[in-house]
């Protein structure tokens, strides 16, 4: 069976999503410097010392950005606004990148349509970055001062808002494998900026709940483990992982608390009285992100904690050498339905590939991500009928862009860009999506 709009609930969203320094150019409108521009200049940190400066232009070439949408049937368009465009030094406001935004969602509307805004997409403004960043606890006040300063420009128009985009990229991703901004690998910082960046979120969430604003909610990724054998230490790997990846921020806003099993690595290094905050963390939510693209094998590893190491994979890889496993997305969206929100909304944030795409004759054949698409929409729609809440779906990403510490070699957008004439070329898998979901009412 095809998976078209009419195989999934009415008033079920579909779109695509994109984040500000990936897409925006951060050279423009009065952006002040983020982390991302310091670490791409760290040899070694991203491929050719790429950075976000120009990427895509969108901050001048939205208008066409939201026409792709539209001419493509989406529902709605997941986008992210920038702390370091809107407030420059972390603190103050850039009028400029506020009448940006203004712009970008009543462009939006006009198009017909939903803005779901995501508050903070990695972009740590330096001034910030400098005192510390996510391993100092002030930073979560400021991005609460934050949140309410756009909140207050755009809450009124905007369909739904999301705190923060996965917080293990932010956290775990960043500061103990060190692959992304700021790039350390230190356990104590990075116990810090795993409960840090919830804090923050708790603070935000109460802070927008305090101004009568409704429709929040947090994006988590999720990546499926499979143990490499029965062995009980191979077992013990997959645990910590799926702890430290899928279950630390879940169960840290809907259980009050922290997996065991990661604790027992991090618990030494985290701030003090760390307990004492988990009310805040705990702050209602209206809806869960669920951002989910791989899984992976893991054996135990001697030496230091968490003793786990990946393992080869037999299955099919995307361009990112990430195996193709549509059924980990119908795992997570019932799993999360099952033990941490219940009935409530679930909407895939993200999911998509990477893969090496060519334009000929004006045009891109890319039937590896049709395939991959359509495999995993089946796996939403399954997850829908086993029980889960599911109410969208958003393709990552519109656009090809800054791939972070990949810079502009891998290619996730359903829209080809030239990075040297920024020419969008929609690609085969663009044109199979807009055929999907074209209404027939």
């Amino acid at each position: 069976m095809t998976i078209a709009r009419a195989h999934f609930p009415k008033g079920f969203v579909f779109g695509a999503a994109t984040a500000a320094y990936q897409i925006e150019g951060s050279s423009f409108g009065g952006a002040g410097p983020c982390h991302w521009d310091t670490f791409a200049k760290g040899p070694g940190n991203v491929v050719r010392a790429e950075d976000g400066a120009i990427a895509c232009d969108h901050y001048h070439q939205w208008p066409a950005d939201l026409d792709l949408l539209q001419t493509a049937g989406m529902d709605a368009y997941r986008f992210s606004t920038s702390w370091a465009r809107v407030m420059p030094d972390g603190v103050k406001i850039n009028p400029q990148g506020i009448d940006f935004y203004d712009r970008l969602v009543d462009g939006m509307l006009e198009r017909g349509l939903k803005p779901f805004q995501t508050l903070y997409h990695w972009e740590m403004p330096s001034a910030l970055a400098d005192q510390g960043g996510w391993t100092n606890r002030d930073t979560c006040h400021r991005f609460a001062d934050f949140a309410e300063a756009i909140t207050r420009v755009l809450g009124n128009r905007v369909e739904t808002i999301a705190t923060i985009n996965e917080p293990w990229c932010v956290a775990w991703l960043s500061h103990f494998w060190g692959i992304h901004a700021p790039g350390l690998r230190d356990i104590r910082a990075t116990a810090r900026a795993m409960h840090h960046i919830l804090l923050a979120h708790g603070l935000a969430t109460e802070r927008l709940r305090g101004m009568g604003q409704k429709n929040l909610g947090i994006v988590l990724n999720f990546n499926h483990f499979a143990a490499a054998s029965d062995a009980p230490a191979d077992l013990a790997a997959a645990d910590v992982m799926d702890g430290i990846f899928n279950r630390w921020f879940i169960e840290g806003m809907t259980r009050g608390t922290y997996p065991q099993a990661v604790l027992a690595g991090l618990g030494p290094h985290m701030p003090a009285n760390w307990q004492d905050d988990m009310p805040t963390i705990g702050a209602r939510q209206d809806w869960l992100g669920v951002n989910y693209y791989t899984r992976g094998t893991v054996a135990h590893a001697p030496g230091l904690w968490p003793n786990a190491k990946d393992m080869p994979t037999t299955l099919p890889t995307t361009q990112m050498g990430w195996e193709i496993y549509p059924e980990g997305l119908h795992h997570f969206l019932t799993r999360m339905a099952r033990d941490y929100v219940g009935d409530m909304p679930i909407y895939v944030t993200e999911n998509g590939m990477a893969n090496a795409d060519v334009v000929e004759d004006n045009a891109v054949s890319d039937q590896i991500r049709e395939d991959y698409l359509f495999a995993h929409l089946a796996a939403t729609k399954r997850a829908i009928d086993d029980g889960a809440n599911v109410k969208g779906f958003f393709y990552w990403s519109l656009l090809d862009n800054y791939e972070w510490s990949l810079g502009y070699e891998k290619r996730f957008g359903l829209v080809h860009v030239d990075f040297e004439t920024l020419k969008r070329t929609p690609k085969s898998s663009y044109h199979a999506l807009r055929r999907a979901i074209a209404r027939n009412d």
